[in-house]
């Protein structure tokens, strides 16, 4: 990244200024940085003030000591990392009362220097006599040279240059090992492949990482962090023990104490912190990565829309909404229940696609719904298609206050349907009211770190709104939440502003809503589209502050604005480099004409209707070998988990993604892509289900 461009990015970032921002419409300061290098300096710049905010700490403390020296000082200025500085400070930090200071309280600290300096000649008995004291409760020699290597022991394990040379054998030789607890085999079935398992710390992937965690938090498994013991050893030696001499033994002595007591805990305690930190790193990637795939599948877009939420006791809850997604009709059928019920229902479903001139039918992918799209589709309706909907986080949004305030008069049965049929509509409009990690397309995401967890989905979420694009007059609170520079108290505030005013009619009125400010309206405004407004650009993802740029490009091609929207040919008379200033650039003049060539384009693909194999409705219909129409709904560092239309998701593992060998699955598959897949094998006991899309089986 260019020095000049990670410097403006950090400059506009701590002016207030959105990475979406950012990237689409200050290209020229940055150097063209996209939202995921900015993203990048953001974390790092935190990062970097974090460990100046602990350095500043640090100072002061070992200042307050009255122990800081200029050698101490550089150190410490000089630190890169959280653990070198925690290592630097460590023997500064105050601490616990541990068998150290007990010892020194004893003073027994000069008899720990004597045996420290390992001269020739010293008899540590002897020396340790006078160190004999039953009013300090040192009784005997043995009990001043145990208190001596002690207080040798915790210098050993606070000395930095050694730690730096233990956490590199933890993290390169390091094992992870794993037990079951006595007695826990029964109900811990889940974690059987790691009853008795190890792998390297290296090696090991970030889903077998957290899936012994969860296992060790369940008190179902044991999980130690191990180094060859020898090599640890031998590092000690060579750092402390500097002859054969008696003093050299009670040195090695402590050595030895050292590290099974305090150094190998310690090291132990930092690489499970770090392959946590690691694998809630990763896992939180491939979250990120399936739910940008969600949030961009293809919309339906304006069409009437009946939707079911299937059921077999309670019935089916349908729900008619009309183009822009409002609630027009509810009713519960129960096509389950008797050939009369079946009959009431299919004159139910007709009548409302005749009433309320439905096109598409949105069926939830929960309990019932292959019956229920099997029940629908031999109903015979003319001109309708029917769309299975992955109904994931529906019944969390439908008892959710967000879903209250839409629907405060409807249960919950009727806002989950309402839900499946929006996000037929639009995916991403629905699925913004809905917490990320109730999606369903996450790994471990309870297990991982909550705040990293939270920040980097709120990005994802922030970044595909920005890039789709709000249409002002008809978003709801949620989605205008999330774009540029508004959040959730100016959101409200343009709701209500639009609810007594009336619709925007031009982005200039976005200066009357109250609480929204000059900064928030350049942040937000090209992210905001009205749609047949007064000014045409108003519509397009050109910003305001680039108008001017436009109609001077008008004015010197001898058109309108709008002709140089709609006519392909009076835009290519335009000369980009006529209009470069010191401040607008190459990079913002091509997206502006990008953009008027496809004003307020949707950048999400187009819909496709999609059909599981009839008559293939439960695991039980299964047989290996089979194949099948299927939709890939998570990804996982391990393979992709498929919907093929029996309630039960199976994988395709990562062997089995490809006929070429692949490391990351999202080199094949993303979240919604329809796929064809083989049946491997079918585990009805554990209701597992094995899949392939290998062509050469």
């Amino acid at each position: 990244m260019p020095p000049k461009g990670v410097e403006a990015a950090i400059e506009l970032l701590d002016g207030g200024a959105t990475i979406p921002f950012i990237a689409r419409y200050r290209k020229e300061a940055t150097g063209s940085l996209d939202e995921v290098a900015i993203t990048a300096i953001r974390n790092r710049i935190n990062q970097l003030r974090e460990l100046d905010k602990r350095r500043t700490t640090v100072l002061d403390s070992i200042e307050k000591q009255g122990k800081l020296t200029d050698e101490l000082k550089e150190k410490i200025l000089a630190a890169e990392t959280m653990s070198v500085l925690e290592d630097i400070y460590l023997p500064y930090k105050p601490k616990r009362r541990t068998r150290a200071t007990k010892a020194k309280e004893k003073g027994l600290e000069p008899l720990a220097e004597i045996l420290w300096r390992q001269e020739e000649g010293i008899d540590p008995e002897n020396e340790a006599l006078a160190f004999v004291d039953e009013e300090k409760k040192v009784n005997s020699t043995e009990e001043a040279l145990c208190g001596a290597r002690d207080i040798i022991a915790e210098w050993i394990n606070e000395n930095a240059e050694v730690r730096a040379q233990m956490r590199e054998l933890f993290f390169h030789k390091g094992v992870f090992k794993s037990k079951l607890i006595k007695g826990k085999d029964g109900e811990g079935k889940k974690f059987a492949d790691y009853f008795d398992w190890q792998e390297s710390v290296r090696t090991t992937p970030s889903h077998r990482v957290l899936a012994v965690r969860r296992g060790e938090k369940e008190g179902v498994l044991m999980l130690r962090v191990a180094a060859p013991e020898e090599e640890a050893l031998k590092i000690l030696e060579k750092a402390f023990i500097k002859g054969s001499n008696p003093s050299s033994l009670q040195v090695k002595m402590a050595a030895e104490d050292s590290y099974k007591r305090l150094l190998s805990l310690s090291m132990e305690t930092e690489i499970r912190l770090a392959a946590k930190e690691a694998a809630d790193k990763e896992a939180i990637e491939v979250f990120s990565k399936n739910l940008r795939q969600l949030l961009m599948a293809p919309p339906l877009g304006q069409r009437n829309v009946l939707a079911i939420d299937p059921g077999y006791r309670t019935g089916c809850k349908v729900v008619c909404l009309d183009s822009q997604g409002n609630l027009l009709h509810h009713e519960a059928i129960f096509p389950a229940f008797s050939e009369q019920q079946k009959g009431d229902a299919s004159k139910t479903i007709k009548d409302l696609g005749k009433r309320f001139r439905i096109e598409f039918i949105a069926i939830g992918n929960g309990t019932a719904s292959r019956e229920t799209e099997s029940f629908v589709r031999a109903i015979g309706l003319k001109d309708v298609q029917i769309v299975m909907v992955n109904e994931s986080g529906a019944s969390v949004y439908s008892a959710s206050d967000v879903a209250r305030e839409e629907f405060p008069d409807y249960d919950v049965t009727v806002r989950g349907a309402v839900s499946i049929g929006r996000r037929l509509m639009d995916p991403l409009a629905e699925l913004v009211k809905i917490d990320p990690k109730s999606i369903g397309v996450g790994q471990y995401q309870h297990d991982v770190d909550q705040g990293m967890l939270k920040e980097c989905l709120d990005d994802v979420v922030v970044s595909c709104v920005n890039l789709v694009g709000v249409e002002v007059n008809t978003a709801s609170k949620e989605i205008l939440t999330y774009v540029s520079g508004i959040g959730p108290t100016r959101a409200q505030s343009i709701v209500e502003h639009r609810s007594r005013k009336g619709p925007f009619k031009s982005r200039e009125e976005f200066y009357n809503v109250e609480k929204l400010g000059p900064k928030a309206i350049e942040q937000a405004a090209g992210f905001l589209r009205i749609r047949d407004g007064e000014n045409p650009l108003d519509a397009s993802a050109v910003h305001p502050e680039s108008y001017h740029l436009v109609h001077i490009m008008a004015q010197d091609g001898q058109c309108r604005v709008i002709d140089l929207m709609t006519n392909d040919s009076t835009r290519k008379k335009i000369d980009l480099n006529k209009y470069v200033t010191k401040r607008v650039g190459l990079p913002t003049l091509t997206d502006i004409m990008a953009e008027l060539a496809k004003p307020g384009r949707d950048p999400r693909d187009t819909f496709e209707i999609f059909q599981f194999k009839e008559g293939v409705e439960k695991p039980e219909d299964l047989k290996p070998g089979m194949k099948l129409p299927g939709m890939v709904t998570n990804i996982t560092n391990f393979g992709a988990f498929v919907d093929i239309g029996v309630h039960l998701d199976g994988l395709v593992h990562i062997s089995q993604l490809s006929d070429k060998y692949i490391k990351d699955p999202n080199e094949v598959v993303k979240v919604h892509q329809k796929v064809v897949v083989t049946v491997l094998e079918v585990d009805l006991e554990r209701r597992r289900v094995a899949l392939s899309m290998k062509k050469n089986l």
